[in-house]
C-alpha cells in the first residue's frame, strides 16, 4: 500500500509525498548502516551456526525474534559519532540482520553437501554421485535437482577463475547487499503505532518517529508523523492490523501491512472432492474437479476449464527481449567508456540503466498480476465445485532443455512458483488445502486406463506428430482428449488415492506427496459415467417415433419488420446477428505501441485483436457441466 502523505504532529505541517519519502529514506539509511556493519562481521560460518543452533553460549533456547536472539549472544551495533537514535531504531537494525544471517544456513548446509561430494564431472553427476549428494544435504532427499544444479554451476564457476574449491558459502558469497527498509514490527507503541479506523473499516492510521533530518543530533531531531492507510478490500473487517514494513521504491513509500483472521483449518486426508491444475505453456493453466466414491469410484465433475494467457505472457517475452537488448548494449557502452564518468557516452549509459529498470519493473508487476489473476481462477473453481483440495505438480525440478532455443527460455521465464504461492494464500481463506503431487507420467498415461498415450497435432489430424492432442490406444478404452485435461484428471486421481501419504514439509509448513506407491497408482483411473443419452433405448425394432418441431430458443415468432435505411432498426431475427457492423469495443481504443495488446507474429488473440489490457488477454473456458438446463423455448426476443 501507497503512503501518499502524513502529518507531522509536532508543527502540523502536511508532508508532500516526496517529503515523507525523504524522511523515511533518512531513518532506513541509518538502519542500514547498522545492518550492513552487523553483517560484515558476522559473516561467517561460526556465527551462523551458534544463530541457528537456537542455543546460547549457557544452553539456554534462543528467543524467536531475530533481535532479541542477537542481544542474547551480544552481537550488538553502534551509530555513527554524533548521530542520536532511540534503542527502537537498533531493534529494527538487529531484526533485519539476524533474518538474513538465519536465512544464509540454509545455503551453507546446501553448499556444503555440494563440495563434499564433488562429482568427476559437474556437468552429469551419475546416479550413484547424485546418491550420495542428497544424503550430504540435510533433507536432500526431497530437495529439487534444480537447486542442487545451480549451486553445482556457482561453484564451477569460482573453480574456473580461483583455480580451487571454496571453503564455504562465506567465500564463494559475499556480504549481501542491504535494502533500504524499516522493520516496524520489530518496535513497540514507542516508536510506531497503527490503528483502524472506528468509523470506515477501510482506514488505518500509521503513526511513526521520523528523523527531521539525515543525521539527528538530539532526540528532539525525532518527531512523531501520522499517515493515514487506506486498506484494499481484500483485507477483512474483523482483521487485526500489524506493523508494516516500509521501503522506498520510485521515490515513494510503501507500506507492506500484515494482517491476521481466523479461517478455517485445511485438512491433510478426508477429501472427497478434489481440483487437480496442471501447468500449460499458452495454455497456462488447466483444471477440472474429480470425486472420490466411498466404493473407491473416482468420477469426473464435468469437463474442467483452462486458464489461457497467450497474449499476456507474449507481452512478458517481448519485454524479455527488450531488455536483453537494452543490456547487450549498456554492457558495450560500459566496455567503451570504463570508469570515465566524463566520457561522452556516460550520459547515454546512465539513460539505459533507467531504462533496464523500468523495463523490468514492468515484467515484474506483469507476473504480479498474472500470478494473481491465474490463483483466483483456480480457487474459484475449488469452491465452485465444492473440493477441500487442490492438487498441483511439483514442477521444481523441471529443466528447459531439448526444445529449441526460444522454448526453453519461455519454458524457464514461467511464474510457476508465484502461481502457486498466491494460490495457497488465497486457498487459505477457504480452508481449502493445496498439495504438490509428483509430476511423473501425468500426461503420459491414459487417466482411465493408464495406458501410455499417443500424442497427435490434433484431432482431425490423427498422422501428424504433435503433442496437444492424446489418443488411447486401448481398444476397450478409447479415450482421447487435450493433453492438458487428461494430465489434470491424473493428478487429481493421484491426489485422491495417496492422501494417506500427505505430510507437512517442516522447512516450508507446506502439504506435500513426496513419492508415487504402485499399489495406489494402478487405482488412480478416472471411471465413466454414462450420460443420459446413452441409457435410452436406440435399437430399431420399429419405425423412427415423430419429433415434433422444436423452437429455436430466443427466436422470434413473427417476421421481423422491415429493417429502415440507415443504422437504425432492431436485430434481425435467428440465433445470433448475421453480419458484424461494428469491431468489437476494443478496436476502438487508443493504444500505443508498447500496449499489452500489440499484436506480433504468431499471436493473434481472436476476441480482443486490438485488445484493451491485461484482461482482454487472459482468458477462462466456461465450465460444462454434467447436466444442463433446458432453455424455454417461448422466450421472447430482448430488447
Amino acid at each position: 500500500m501507497l503512503l501518499r502523505t502524513g502529518v507531522d504532529e509536532k508543527t502540523g505541517e502536511v508532508l508532500s509525498p516526496a517529503v515523507l519519502a525523504e524522511r523515511v529514506g533518512w531513518c532506513a539509511d541509518l538502519v542500514a548502516a547498522m545492518v550492513g556493519a552487523l553483517l560484515v562481521e558476522h559473516w561467517n560460518s561460526v556465527d551462523v551456526e551458534v544463530l541457528a543452533s537456537g542455543r546460547d553460549a549457557g544452553g539456554r533456547r534462543l528467543p524467536s525474534n531475530a533481535w532479541m536472539a542477537l542481544r542474547r549472544l551480544g552481537w550488538t551495533t553502534t551509530v555513527p559519532v554524533g548521530v542520536r537514535v532511540n534503542d527502537r531504531v537498533v531493534r529494527m537494525a538487529q531484526e533485519q540482520a539476524g533474518r538474513v544471517l538465519r536465512s544464509v544456513k540454509w545455503r551453507a548446509d546446501v553448499t556444503a553437501g555440494v563440495l563434499s561430494t564433488w562429482p568427476a564431472d559437474p556437468r552429469r553427476r551419475t546416479p550413484a554421485e547424485w546418491e550420495q549428494v542428497r544424503t550430504a544435504i540435510p533433507g536432500g532427499e526431497g530437495l529439487a535437482s534444480s537447486v542442487i544444479k545451480g549451486r553445482t554451476r556457482q561453484v564451477a564457476t569460482f573453480l574456473a577463475a580461483n583455480g580451487r574449491l571454496p571453503v564455504d558459502v562465506f567465500e564463494l558469497e559475499g556480504a549481501p547487499r542491504v535494502p533500504r527498509m524499516l522493520l516496524l514490527a520489530a518496535c513497540d507503541r514507542q516508536q510506531a503505532t497503527i490503528e483502524r479506523s472506528e468509523t470506515d473499516p477501510a482506514k488505518a492510521l500509521l503513526r511513526l518517529q521520523l528523523p527531521t533530518r539525515s543525521d539527528p543530533r538530539g532526540y528532539g531531531d525525532w518527531t512523531w508523523v501520522a499517515c493515514p492507510i487506506s486498506l484494499p478490500p481484500t483485507v477483512p473487517t474483523g482483521a487485526v492490523l500489524h506493523l508494516p514494513t516500509l521501503r522506498i521504491t520510485g521515490g515513494r513509500v510503501r507500506a507492506d501491512v500484515a494482517y491476521t483472521h481466523p479461517v478455517p483449518k485445511a485438512r491433510r486426508t478426508g477429501h472427497t472432492v478434489a481440483l487437480g491444475v496442471d501447468w500449460g505453456l499458452n495454455t497456462l493453466l488447466s483444471a477440472g474437479a474429480l470425486r472420490l466414491h466411498p466404493d473407491g469410484r473416482i468420477t469426473a465433475l464435468g469437463a474442467g476449464g483452462q486458464f489461457r494467457a497467450a497474449g499476456v505472457l507474449a507481452k512478458q517475452h517481448r519485454l524479455r527481449r527488450h531488455g536483453e537488448r537494452l543490456h547487450a548494449k549498456a554492457d558495450h557502452y560500459q566496455r567503451l567508456t570504463g570508469r570515465d564518468s566524463q566520457h561522452n557516452l556516460a550520459g547515454k549509459h546512465a539513460v539505459l540503466r533507467d531504462e533496464i529498470g523500468h523495463v523490468s519493473a514492468r515484467r515484474s508487476n506483469l507476473n504480479d498480476a498474472l500470478a494473481w489473476a491465474a490463483a483466483r481462477w483456480a480457487v474459484d473453481q475449488a469452491i465452485a465445485s465444492a473440493a477441500t483440495v487442490i492438487y498441483v505438480e511439483d514442477l521444481r525440478s523441471m529443466e528447459a532443455r531439448g526444445m529449441g532455443r526460444t522454448m526453453n527460455t519461455r519454458l524457464s521465464q514461467q511464474v510457476r512458483g508465484k502461481i502457486v504461492d498466491r494460490i495457497r494464500h488465497l486457498a487459505a481463506e477457504h480452508g481449502v488445502a493445496v498439495v504438490t503431487v509428483p509430476a511423473r507420467n501425468t500426461s503420459k498415461h491414459c487417466p482411465q486406463c493408464l495406458t501410455p498415450l499417443r500424442h497427435c497435432k490434433a484431432p482431425d489430424r490423427p498422422s501428424v506428430a504433435g503433442w496437444k492432442w492424446a489418443i488411447c490406444p486401448h481398444q476397450s478404452c478409447g479415450w482421447q482428449g487435450d493433453r492438458d485435461h487428461g494430465a489434470w484428471r491424473r493428478i487429481a486421481a493421484r491426489g485422491l488415492t495417496h492422501q494417506a501419504k500427505t505430510v507437512t514439509d517442516k522447512t516450508s509448513g507446506h502439504m506435500v506427496i513426496r513419492t508415487v506407491v504402485d499399489t495406489l497408482e494402478a487405482t488412480a483411473v478416472v471411471t465413466t459415467t454414462a450420460s443420459k443419452a446413452s441409457r435410452r433405448d436406440r435399437s430399431k425394432t420399429g419405425p423412427t417415433r415423430h419429433q415434433p418441431p422444436r423452437p429455436t430458443p430466443r427466436r422470434r415468432r413473427a417476421p421481423s419488420p422491415t429493417q429502415p435505411h440507415g443504422r437504425a432498426g432492431k436485430r434481425p431475427e435467428g440465433h445470433a446477428p448475421t453480419d458484424r457492423n461494428r469491431l468489437p469495443r476494443a478496436a476502438h481504443r487508443h493504444q500505443g505501441v508498447n500496449t499489452i495488446s500489440t499484436p506480433t507474429t504468431g499471436h493473434q488473440p481472436g476476441g480482443a485483436a486490438l485488445g484493451a489490457g491485461f484482461h482482454f488477454h487472459a482468458h477462462a473456458s466456461p465450465p460444462r457441466w454434467e447436466t444442463i438446463p433446458e432453455i424455454q423455448s417461448n422466450s421472447g426476443s430482448l430488447s
